[in-house]
């Protein structure tokens, strides 16, 4: 149920009502970026699943841009505004995420989950979620931060009047590292996914077709990124084929990186 005049746009290929497949099937938690819902990763979360993930999304209350509660009640994103659910966001997103593993642990023994390989993923402000919750939980096994940090490549170059975005890139970068090196010892693997320009609906409200005709042209592969390319980076990341990976900023952006 959404609230009046809220339209979502996602699109899926997931089945309603689908039996589970048994297996020992390996979980990853999802934090969206602040003030949206896990319903913006859609295409990321089911092409996820594909690969064998179970994905288990998670929309605050209060932070998210509605979380539909229950017995028709939605509750919008707090009217105290962006500040409010900065000071308060993190804490109580990584709060939920152990939440949610100390149910997931409950599974134990049921042969449908691996209750010992449980990872989490974040972009924006989940991103950041995620940090704090592989610091506070030995539990959680890997984790990927899904951030813009390529186009524009503000960690890197200065652009005007972009001051705190770009600190807050450079940051994730740094922190990406710092993480790898701090919970390695544990063989909890730490990466950053920056992809490039991807026209989803949320993006489609900022920018219009044609500012995206002129970034495909400048785009090396002359395309725009597609949300399935960040999903397959971040299913690579965490699979076995990519064990070694560690600290690492995987640039999925068509070549705007390496153009500079």
């Amino acid at each position: 149920m959404l609230p009046e005049n809220v339209s979502l746009p996602a699109m899926s290929k997931a089945t309603p009502a689908a039996p589970p497949v048994r297996g020992r099937h390996p979980v990853l938690l999802l934090s969206h970026g602040l003030g949206g819902t896990t319903a913006f990763h859609t295409a990321q979360a089911t092409d996820l699943a594909s690969h064998g993930y179970v994905v288990v999304g998670i929309d605050l209350p209060g932070d998210a841009t509605f979380v539909d509660v229950g017995g028709g009640r939605v509750v919008p994103q707090n009217p105290n505004g962006e500040d409010y659910i900065r000071e308060l966001a993190v804490d109580a997103r990584i709060a939920e995420m152990r939440s949610v593993v100390d149910q997931i642990q409950r599974l134990r023994g049921t042969g449908l989950i691996d209750v010992n390989r449980v990872g989490v993923f974040g972009h924006s402000l989940g991103a950041s979620a995620t940090a704090g919750a592989l610091q506070a939980d030995r539990r959680l096994r890997a984790g990927v931060m899904l951030d813009g940090l390529a186009l524009p490549p503000v960690a890197e170059r200065g652009y005007p009047n972009t001051a705190i975005y770009s600190l807050v890139k450079g940051a994730i970068v740094t922190l990406t590292k710092t993480l790898a090196t701090e919970l390695g010892p544990r063989r909890v693997r730490v990466n950053a996914v920056a992809p490039g320009s991807v026209p989803t609906p949320g993006a489609m409200g900022l920018n219009d077709e044609a500012e995206y005709a002129r970034r495909a042209r400048t785009i090396p592969l002359r395309r725009l990124g597609r949300e399935a390319d960040n999903a397959e980076a971040v299913a690579w990341l965490l699979s076995p084929e990519a064990a070694f990976i560690n600290g690492e900023i995987l640039h999925v952006d068509g070549g705007i990186a390496a153009a500079g």
